[in-house]
């Protein structure tokens, strides 16, 4: 079954060029919705969930500036979809970014860049890692450098952009290493993602070696991230150590 992508974009030719670029990134067989304003995203987005359980869109590229409103709102409609949500834009600035990411945006390219660069930061969701363009990326970094606003900034640390501090250790954002209740709500196959989550496989390897897609996978670690009450690899490895899975 393909994978179903929903681009957002005003603009005919950027929505062509996004078109191309999500293409380009992913090997899986795709097919790519297209929508000009909220509205039609809005429609596209029921007459798939309607459809039923499974057919919902993996993937989400939304711009900011619409004809009919700002992608902000579709953003926050969006948060308790499984989809992986992608802000495609030409802004830059703090005052875009970081209300983008609160809204629960899983990334945030610059329609501006390359395509090669724009392929290469997109194929960074089979990697585990969020898609940034490279001026976002070192955005994020200057603002949690040491002596910067950290985590009491507009987007704090525990924003649900866990990857960006994988390397962070437990004891160094205080969480709490005690086993949760929450762990023997997970599934076999949580499980099982969290052993080779755990051991450092990308989530498209832990895809191949589970044979299924790598969006499910992306769904899994979601998953157990919410119910361990950890927004990060390495937060998840140590729970996982203290289990004996790995």
């Amino acid at each position: 079954m393909a994978v179903k992508v929903l681009i957002v974009e005003d603009n005919p030719v950027a929505r062509s060029f996004l078109c191309r670029v999500v293409r380009e990134s992913f090997s899986d067989g795709m097919e790519i919705t297209e929508a000009g304003d909220l509205e039609g995203a809005r429609r596209h987005l029921a007459k798939v969930e309607a459809e039923g359980a499974g057919s919902g869109f993996k993937l989400i590229l939304v711009d900011l500036e619409l004809p009919d409103g700002n992608g902000m709102e579709f953003l926050g409609e969006l948060a308790n979809k499984p989809a992986v949500k992608i802000v495609t834009t030409l802004y830059s600035d703090d005052d875009h970014l970081f209300p983008a990411l609160q809204r629960g945006a899983d990334g945030y390219l610059l329609k501006e860049d390359r395509f090669e660069v724009l392929v290469e930061e997109l194929q960074r969701i089979v990697r585990g890692q969020p898609p940034l363009s490279p001026a976002i990326a070192r955005r994020l970094l200057s603002h949690f450098r040491p002596g910067s606003s950290g985590d009491s900034g507009p987007m704090g640390l525990n924003s649900g952009f866990g990857t960006l501090t994988a390397n962070a250790t437990p004891a160094s954002r205080g969480v709490t290493l005690e086993p949760l209740p929450e762990w023997e709500r997970l599934t076999p196959r949580e499980n099982e993602v969290l052993t080779y989550l755990s051991k450092g496989f990308t989530i498209k390897e832990i895809a191949n070696l589970m044979g299924i897609k790598w969006f499910t996978v992306n769904d899994h670690i979601k998953s157990i991230y919410k119910k361990l009450n950890v927004s990060s690899r390495a937060e998840a490895a140590v729970l996982a150590s203290k289990q004996g899975l790995v």
